[in-house]
């Protein structure tokens, strides 16, 4: 099968085009994703890359799925070539690699019902008043504290032990 095939001109540019960076600006159903898809196996194929130097993010499980499917209709397979969302890329690489910044692999990522959860149980089991101690709040001051990279122990000596302190604004 020839990679270039179906493609108009402007998408055989950007599939072809392997030295430097290469902006695809395109609306929807415009054929971004079959410029990516020819341009991983033009890689594999015609230049030799290995398919695991080659990594394609998207936004969407779907998206990445959809990838993969045409990348595997292309070349006969995936392989080790790494088609996936951001963040499932950010996981792997931090499951494989996260015991070389001081954790362990067995670590668990709370989506944004799991953290209000959390933060719900932590309300109750302390008989704090959820009127004054909100959920919302707590989560932003969390959000806040992590945005500036303050540690748990450094939060409690800046603002003590009251998320509300006005020091913390």
């Amino acid at each position: 099968m020839n990679i270039l095939e179906g493609l108009n001109d402007r998408q055989k540019e950007a599939v072809v085009t392997t030295e430097g960076p290469v902006l695809i600006l395109a609306g929807a159903g415009s054929g971004k994703t079959r410029v990516l898809t020819h341009r991983i196996a033009y890689l594999v194929r015609e230049k030799n890359v290995s398919p695991a130097n080659i990594i394609a993010i998207t936004f969407t499980n779907k998206a990445a799925e959809e990838m993969k499917d045409r990348v595997e209709s292309l070349l006969g397979y995936v392989g080790d070539i790494w088609v996936s969302t951001f963040h499932s890329a950010c996981v792997r690489i931090l499951r494989r690699d996260i015991e070389k910044i001081g954790y362990d692999r067995n670590f668990v990522i709370y989506d944004t019902q799991d953290q209000k959860t959390l933060i719900s149980d932590c309300i109750k089991e302390l008989n704090l008043n959820d009127k004054q101690y909100t959920i919302k709040g707590m989560l932003a001051a969390i959000s806040k504290a992590k945005d500036k990279m303050i540690s748990p122990d450094d939060y409690l000596l800046e603002f003590g032990n009251d998320y509300r302190n006005k020091k913390n604004c």
